[in-house]
């Protein structure tokens, strides 16, 4: 029986993510290329739309999405130590963390790709479709396939208004991490986990590979780049997270951030979601998108769709609170008061969110 494989390519955000993990976690696993003919014999037959990663199991189990990968292989291996914190707060906080990477940082990672390096994504792009075409046909190919996730800028909020403030808040952002970075390894001390593994995401496949964005990272923010590089190499640190589940006073800049900037945008997304929620069946299937809501980073106001991914990762962060203890929850609740996260603590979605049949679904 052979170890897990791994479709994807570099080129890919969440790909990105499930790779560092899989480096890190030194289970026997390859990664094949998700070319044309992998989406069509193997993705659109299990998955039913084109999408990556997609992970196979040593049985032949398919597994779509990145953090159903790292929970995957985490059940299945038993290996310590655990990728997901295993001390309450510092759960909570890699939640929250890992809620900000996928949903957020999405951003800056689109905005900085396809404003900036849209012709070599094209490239990148029908480079994987079709390895063995010309480049002149991979960029065809490529721009053909790209043009879908470009398209994705006004539907995540990214217009000719909100891009300065986009760039002011990720600029800052690199600040922030670079200042957690000269006191801790790794987010949350001296080793990675699931944090890390989510900030891989955006980070490494489009900020750091892509060359404007690559190169701005490298000049503002080097310690970034080498955490970068650090942590999609599988870099298992030289120490544990820090003790008794304390988390570093340096990630609170980045805590504050995410509070300011996206939870006003799941709370207008939750707004509409109940709304349709109320009208529709355990088991209903969730739509992609449920309306316009507006968001605001850096003295900057755009449209965006409410998509309601994000909110099935926010239940996981609510998930994380619920399940603490007295004590632990008043730990939270102080970190919550410093960031200006305090709404969080009673925010919660009228009807749970499940995964059924790789889409997201009512209880």
């Amino acid at each position: 029986m052979g170890g897990y494989t791994l479709y994807g390519a570099e080129v890919s955000y969440f790909t990105g993510k499930a790779r560092a993990y899989l480096r890190w976690r030194g289970v026997d696993f390859c990664e094949a290329l998700a070319t044309q003919a992998v989406y069509r014999d193997v993705i659109l037959p299990k998955v039913g739309w084109p999408v990556i990663p997609v992970m196979v199991t040593p049985e032949g189990e398919v597994v779509q999405d990145s953090a159903d990968i790292i929970e995957t292989v985490e059940a299945r291996e038993g290996l310590f130590p655990p990728a997901v914190p295993e001390g309450p707060l510092q759960h909570f906080v890699a939640q929250l963390l890992h809620l900000y990477a996928d949903e957020w940082l999405t951003l800056p990672a689109m905005h900085y790709r396809w404003n900036y390096n849209e012709d070599w994504a094209y490239a990148e792009f029908g480079a994987i479709s079709a390895p063995q075409a010309s480049r002149g046909e991979q960029y065809e190919i490529g721009k053909k396939n790209g043009q879908r996730f470009k398209g994705a800028l006004p539907i995540l909020g990214v217009h000719a208004e909100t891009i300065p403030g986009i760039e002011a808040s990720y600029e800052a952002f690199l600040g922030e991490f670079s200042a957690h970075l000269e006191r801790h390894p790794f987010l949350l001390g001296g080793r990675p986990c699931l944090a890390d593994f989510a900030f891989i995401g955006p980070l490494y496949a489009h900020l750091y590979r892509d060359p404007t964005s690559g190169e701005l990272m490298r000049r503002l923010a080097p310690r970034v780049a080498d955490w970068v590089e650090r942590t999609h190499a599988g870099e298992r640190g030289a120490g544990d997270l820090m003790a008794e589940d304390a988390i570093p006073e340096t990630l609170e800049p980045l805590l504050a951030r995410q509070m300011r900037e996206q939870f006003p945008a799941l709370v207008e997304t939750a707004r509409l979601f109940d709304a349709w929620a109320g009208e529709a069946a355990a088991g209903a299937f969730v739509p992609r998108g449920l309306g316009e809501i507006w968001i605001d980073i850096e003295d900057t106001r755009g449209s965006a769709q409410a998509r309601t991914f994000p909110l099935y990762r926010l239940q996981a962060v609510t998930d994380a609170y619920d399940a603490m203890d007295g004590a632990a929850k008043a730990r939270a609740d102080a970190l919550l008061a410093r960031v200006r996260g305090a709404p969080l603590k009673d925010f919660r979605l009228s009807k749970r969110l499940v995964r059924t049949n790789y889409r997201l679904a009512l209880a």
